[in-house]
């Protein structure tokens, strides 16, 4: 590995959470090896990062509160045993140490193994999967005056198929769609097609927002269900998502993204009187935000209202006033990708390599 890749795969002990997991997006390998004096003290991985939030909700603490201290980390003299090893501890990257503990190389897993390693995973195979598809994509029209929303290609591929795509990579070959919008044209490509799913349509035949329209399914659920946008990739472990949401005992829990915001001026701080404390260049702001995908609890259902409009923000608020349970799963910037703007819908191409 060149000093530029390098580069990619540590980071100082002054970092933050937020600038780590910017780094860990860029490198693409779910790990950051933390350095002092360029000497290796820790490491931290997306799991680490999730973990850290979900337990603080702190984007802004130092990477030395969350990381794992002394990582696994093999001398160039035995760099012959690093496949074994990394297999055995279950690591994707393991940093190569001289004698004075500075990171000379960092061997992937990758690097001895051919192609990608998304599991197929049975245990979510009959797991409820509700996509909302009946709203008109005001924000990219023109596009959408010709096609609906979920049906605008990415590629050569409409988003709503790459999102149904990602859930069969764990199973999930049956799909409840809620419809409204030019769905004549949303069921006839699936109907002229051959896909690796199944597609229920539930049909709205007025607007009822992305909660409002559950209300129509008839079919009774006995667990939990992801719900999701049809504009959005999420690019997670899904699995990892629905067991944390079983695990937590939530009612509701929401997918966040990381969403940094740098604000192009120059910011100034003043106290009373008018007079300058200090000046900041360029400051980046950094929240957690919805993404439009959720675990929601069968009986949460319950609590839309028939026949209005009704929106998932609205349930997750009345569950949280009737006392129940709803937690945040996070995820990256880099893992979160909407369409549902033009300079977005650009990116997303970005990261897919189309």
């Amino acid at each position: 590995m060149n000093k530029e890749m390098l580069s990619q795969f540590i980071g100082d002990c002054n970092l933050t959470i937020v600038d780590a997991m910017e780094m860990i997006d860029e490198n693409s390998c779910g790990i950051l090896f933390i350095a002092e004096d360029e000497k290796l003290i820790g490491c931290l991985t997306d799991g680490d990062i999730r973990r850290w939030l979900i337990k603080t909700g702190n984007l802004n603490a130092t990477v030395t509160e969350a990381m794992t201290k002394n990582p696994k980390s093999i001398k160039s003299e035995d760099i012959k045993n690093a496949s074994q090893l990394m297999k055995k501890a279950f690591i994707t990257a393991l940093p190569v140490l001289d004698d004075n503990n500075m990171i000379t190389d960092i061997i992937l897993r990758s690097d001895f193994e051919n192609g990608n390693s998304i599991k197929k995973n049975s245990s979510l195979d009959d797991v409820p999967v509700v996509v909302m598809a009946g709203g008109q994509g005001t924000r990219l029209y023109p596009y959408t005056k010709i096609l609906p929303k979920p049906l605008i290609p990415i590629g050569d591929t409409p988003i709503v198929e790459r999102i149904m795509n990602r859930f069969t990579e764990y199973g999930i070959n049956e799909f409840y769609m809620t419809v409204n919008y030019k769905k004549e044209m949303i069921r006839s490509y699936f109907s002229d097609g051959e896909f690796p799913f199944a597609v229920k349509y539930v049909e709205e035949t007025k607007p009822l927002g992305t909660g409002g329209s559950l209300k129509l399914i008839e079919d009774t659920f006995d667990k939990p269900l992801f719900v999701t946008n049809c504009d959005a990739l999420i690019l997670a472990d899904y699995e990892n998502i629905y067991d944390f949401h079983i695990k937590s005992n939530n009612a509701i829990t929401m997918v966040a993204s990381v969403k940094n915001i740098t604000i192009p001026y120059g910011v100034i701080h003043t106290k009373e009187n008018g007079e300058l404390v200090g000046m900041e260049e360029k400051p980046k702001l950094s929240h957690m935000i919805n993404t439009g995908m959720y675990v929601v609890n069968p009986d949460t259902i319950d609590l839309i209202p028939e026949d209005c409009m009704f929106h998932m923000t609205h349930l997750v608020e009345k569950a949280k006033d009737l006392g129940m349970k709803v937690g945040v799963y996070p995820i990256s910037e880099d893992s979160f990708l909407d369409m549902g703007e033009f300079d977005e819908m650009r990116r997303m191409e970005e990261k897919l390599k189309i």
